[in-house]
Order: structure tokens, then C-alpha cells, then sequence
């Protein structure tokens, strides 16, 4: 005999399909009618609204109810594009908040992605990063010395790839890892994400057409607003478990 479905995933799906169908910000049905319809507890609605609100379908504001959160942005991993050009692409508009810009000691790890001396320092740029005034990212890139006159640049509204390219450096190649965790109190202050919120840690090394390393960058995407795509082929030469 096939157990019931616990009535937290009944309602959970039930609120997943008009959310599907919903347009971003709609609101959602409140625990009191959820309680109402399907005859539970508060505890138990809260509980299956909670599942969409960590899936990143749904947001909750305080004292307002639940509403459908924005559609999610994609990204290809391992992207060369630049955030501002992904986001025009989409059809938003980027913009950036400047946290940092400034002369930098790499660390270790950063002198070997950029293929330098640590005793030849590099620039640090922190933003963060808006589409249509949504904060959507956090970046902390560190750009090699061979392109330290982009401190001259003017970054809290153009692009850095832009920036490179005229230098002579067209951004041509990344080489990218993502991971998942908690957000910071820091990240979920600057990210406007909720107590629970988690990012989406992409770190990448991107190079230009003479395959020299020009930036090696961290970038925390809010998860509720981002999904990455990739697209893999077989490699008949790639050892098999």
C-alpha cells in the first residue's frame, strides 16, 4: 500500500502550480487560506510555504503575505560575458554599487590564477551588482598587474570587459567552478536576502585571446534569482569510474 502524500507536500504542490503560472511579485494565497482550504494548522502551512520559499519560487514580506519572486536570470557556466553584457542581452538594465577599487596584495591563490608574483600586486574591484535595482551579485575580482591602469577607469558604471578590451585585451576564455552555501549576514545584507538565504559561488579565471589570465573573480549570485546551464559533450578520451 502506497502511503498518502503528507498534506505539507499537497499544499506545497499546490501553491507550486499557481506560482508557475503566476506573474512575478502576484501574490500568493496567506497561511490563514491556505489553513482554510486544505483544513491544516498554521504550522503546516508555514511549513510547505517555506519549501517554496527555499526553492526560490515564492519570497514572504513581514506583515504583507507571499508573493512569486522574480523569474530566475541564466548564465552559462563558465561564460566569458561580462555581467553587464548578460544582462543587457536579457533585456535589463545593469548597474553597480563600487565597495572597493584599489591597489591589492594577492593572496596565494590569486597570484597562481593570474600566473604573477604576489610581490607584483594586482587591483582589487568589489561591486555590487544590480539588474533593473535588484541586487543580484556580489564580485570580487582581482585584476592582474599587466592591466593596473584600469584604475583609472571609471567603474561604478561601465564594464570591466569593456575597460580590457580597450587595453587590447579582448576577454576571450573563462575557466569556471560553482559551489553552494549559506550567505554571510554581510551577503544577505548587501543581497537582500532573507535569514535562510544561500549563494551561488562562481569562481572563474578569465583570459584574453593570447590566453593571458586577466581577472580571477568571485561572484556570490543570489540563488532564488539565478540558474547556471551548461552544455557538455563526450570525451572519448575522459577516464571513466
Amino acid at each position: 500500500m502506497v502511503d498518502k502524500q503528507p498534506r505539507y507536500e499537497a499544499i506545497a504542490d499546490y501553491v507550486r502550480a499557481l506560482a508557475e503560472d503566476a506573474a512575478p511579485d502576484d501574490r500568493m494565497p496567506s497561511d490563514a487560506e491556505l489553513c482554510e482550504r486544505f483544513g491544516v494548522s498554521r504550522m503546516t502551512a508555514r511549513q510547505a510555504v517555506q519549501i517554496l520559499v527555499n526553492e526560490g519560487l515564492v519570497y514572504r514580506t513581514r506583515g504583507h503575505g507571499t508573493f512569486r519572486s522574480p523569474r530566475r536570470i541564466h548564465r552559462f557556466l563558465g561564460s566569458p560575458l561580462s555581467f553587464t553584457e548578460n544582462m543587457r542581452r536579457r533585456g535589463l538594465r545593469a548597474s553597480s554599487k563600487l565597495l572597493a577599487f584599489e591597489p591589492f596584495e594577492p593572496s596565494e591563490a590569486d597570484a597562481e590564477a593570474l600566473t604573477i608574483d604576489r610581490a607584483d600586486g594586482a587591483v582589487l574591484l568589489e561591486r555590487l551588482r544590480y539588474a533593473d535595482d535588484l541586487p543580484m551579485a556580489l564580485e570580487r575580482a582581482v585584476i592582474s598587474p599587466r592591466c593596473a591602469s584600469v584604475l583609472s577607469a571609471d567603474l561604478s558604471s561601465g564594464s570591466l570587459h569593456d575597460v580590457f578590451e580597450s587595453l587590447g585585451h579582448t576577454p576571450a576564455r573563462a575557466h569556471a567552478t560553482v559551489s553552494a552555501r549559506r550567505a554571510t549576514k554581510r551577503e544577505r545584507d548587501l543581497l537582500d536576502l532573507p535569514s535562510t538565504g544561500v549563494v551561488l559561488v562562481e569562481r572563474r579565471v578569465i583570459s584574453d585571446q593570447d590566453g593571458m589570465p586577466l581577472e580571477h573573480t568571485e561572484t556570490l549570485y543570489a540563488a532564488a534569482r539565478y540558474e547556471f546551464d551548461a552544455v557538455l559533450y563526450r570525451n572519448e578520451t575522459e577516464d571513466v569510474e
